[in-house]
């Protein structure tokens, strides 16, 4: 009796241990957690099956480097899905992308470093982004600056090559079709049918000679 029980308090045991050594209790305690279809941080909706380290690029003004760098620093699995995030973690990340200098990333992670009108360091997201470059391109035409002129006529900015592209307005060739003739009356027109040649041009190749008139012989006069 008492060998049975050993004996079934053993088993028990290693099916114990044998879920813990392969990670079933952690899969388990993953999947318990709160899913969410849709995640939204700084106005955007990211799919909760993607990868939080794919998710986080979604973001305009997070790049792969940065969102991998900011997962580090809040100590989260880069492979778990971004669906598992709870509200706590998704403000922290909100606080970091908004504000990366207080979790001490350096200033070269930045896309707006010594902005014009602050003269700060800023990281740029979402909307702020194209209203930033809006504002800078609208400044440059105002000061009439070499930019400024090249952005007012739609031409290239950055000293690429305009010779082959860049190009606007339709295509220019020539017009197919028949043979087309010179003006009428215009330099090597044909002369017009019994006109008289100009005086002291010369007869044209091939034309027939001009009829002379012969006078006829005057009537000798009666004496």
């Amino acid at each position: 009796m008492i060998y049975n029980t050993i004996l079934k308090l053993f088993l028990r045991l290693r099916i114990i241990f044998s879920i813990v050594f392969n990670g079933v209790t952690k899969n388990l305690a993953y999947l318990s957690t709160q899913y969410e279809n849709l995640i939204r941080i700084l106005g955007n909706d990211i799919p909760g099956e993607k990868k939080i380290l794919v998710g986080l690029t979604q973001i305009r003004g997070v790049g792969i480097m940065f969102a991998n760098s900011l997962i580090n620093h809040l100590k989260i699995d880069p492979n778990s899905k971004i669906g598992y995030l709870n509200p706590e973690q998704v403000a922290s990340i909100e606080k970091v992308i908004q504000d990366p200098q207080s979790s001490n990333f350096p200033t070269w992670f930045l896309n707006r470093r010594k902005d014009a009108e602050t003269g700060k360091d800023l990281h740029l997201v979402t909307s702020d982004i194209a209203f930033n470059v809006r504002n800078d391109i609208e400044r440059e035409k105002g000061v009439f600056s070499w930019r400024g002129y090249r952005h007012m006529f739609g031409l290239k900015v950055r000293g690429q090559r305009t010779r082959c592209t860049g190009r606007k307005g339709g295509a220019v060739g020539v017009a197919k079709g028949g043979r087309v003739l010179p003006a009428k009356g215009g330099a090597g027109a044909p002369a017009a049918e019994g006109a008289a040649p100009a005086e002291g041009a010369a007869p044209a190749a091939g034309a027939a000679p001009a009829e002379v008139k012969k006078e006829a012989p005057a009537e000798g006069k009666k004496e």
